[in-house]
């Protein structure tokens, strides 16, 4: 970075010199009256130093405060001077001082998305991919970042450490099950959202999750409907909500239509866990006729060992799934599932959790609603 310094000597009117190079002049550029400077020189501008405040509020005629509260996002302007600062900071491409605005409302700007999972499960799950997405897209309208935390635990606490000691805002919390601990600790001392319902939901949590319960009966109630009759299910871990929700409305649908159990296995909400599901389901016998997959990936798992048992896939055995992810389009045959709005709920959660920084009230159990997708395999 090179610096300016001014001196005493006589000022040179007709060439300066600088190493390597040559500055011919030193009158500014002429402005007419009312002029508003163009592109051209807000970079000439932003190349001499980061556009203050201040010169954003001289172009658009209208005072500091005035540009304080159009960046702040206040509505306590009029129309005429919104436009004015708006056009301006668009021509000085003006960037707000982060820093400084942080450390007068004491507030660091940043949200952790805590993920309680192995890395391996996070980029190899295309759920998580549409929540950070959603997540993303809503924080992109307002002055907050997100930093994101993946952690199957938290031994050292170094990253609960990290977020208890004013480094982020709030968290949102997904994938979380009983045995995480650390999730307990940072929702202890900071404004907390969760994707899915707690299973220790404590007073003045929120939440946002989709209709688990409906669609594990919709799904099981679209089976029967279908004709089937020994509907075997492959559930997520029982620590954590969903899989235990996807296989209470398994069961209550099959009790509304006044038909036992099927099998149940296991399958951890992976494509391995869903074929050793599956085959253990097929170890137990009879072949169910239709199987209810708690997931996508334990969907695709349970068709790769249906198939290579010789198994036809629906018509020896049919197969729903929960998610309507890439998978369900990638495997043959396509797989008939239950939309959850995985990209939307990011979105929510994230609107929840600025609604809860902003001092606003917002709901403290939002419940997205799930669609039945019908494809070949069921």
């Amino acid at each position: 970075m090179s610096t300016t310094r001014r001196s005493s000597a006589p000022r040179r009117t007709a060439r300066s010199r600088t190493r390597g190079s040559s500055r011919i002049g030193t009158s500014p550029p002429r402005r007419t009256a009312g002029s508003i400077p163009g592109v051209g020189e807000a970079s000439r501008q932003t190349a001499r130093g980061a556009v203050t405040i201040e010169e954003v509020a001289a172009v658009a005629g209208v005072s500091r405060s005035t540009v304080s509260r159009v960046v702040n996002g206040s509505t306590a302007v009029s129309a005429a001077a919104l436009a004015a600062v708006q056009r301006a900071v668009a021509e000085l491409d003006y960037v707000p001082n982060r820093a400084a605005r942080s450390l007068a409302s004491r507030q660091t700007l940043a949200i952790g998305l805590v993920v309680p999972e192995d890395t391996e499960r996070f980029f190899g799950d295309p759920f998580f991919a549409a929540i950070v997405s959603g997540i993303n897209e809503r924080l992109l309208r307002s002055d907050y970042v997100l930093n994101l935390f993946i952690a199957s635990d938290d031994p050292g606490r170094k990253m609960t450490n990290y977020m208890r000691g004013g480094n982020v805002d709030g968290a949102i919390i997904v994938s979380h099950h009983t045995s995480d601990t650390f999730v307990d600790r940072i929702a202890a001392t900071m404004p907390v959202v969760y994707g899915g319902r707690p299973l220790r939901h404590r007073e003045g949590e929120h939440y946002v999750d989709v209709d688990n319960v409906g669609g594990g009966r919709d799904a099981t109630a679209y089976l029967i409907a279908r004709g089937h009759r020994r509907i075997a299910t492959i559930t997520g871990p029982s620590t954590m909500p969903a899989g235990v929700d996807r296989l209470q409305g398994y069961r209550a649908a099959l009790a509304a239509a006044g038909l036992d159990e099927g099998p149940i296995a296991e399958g951890g909400f992976t494509s391995e866990g869903g074929a050793a599901a599956m085959r253990s389901i097929l170890a137990a016998g009879p072949t169910p006729d239709a199987v209810f997959a708690g997931s996508d990936l334990m969907a695709r798992g349970a068709l790769e060992v249906l198939t290579g048992r010789g198994l036809r896939v629906p018509d020896d055995v049919a197969v729903i799934g929960f998610d309507d992810s890439p998978v369900a389009t990638s495997v043959t045959p396509p797989l008939t599932t239950m939309r959850q709005p995985s990209f939307e709920q990011g979105q929510t959660m994230a609107g929840v959790l600025l609604d809860v920084l902003g001092g606003r009230t917002p709901p403290r159990a939002t419940v997205l609603p799930t669609q039945l997708v019908v494809r070949a395999s069921a």
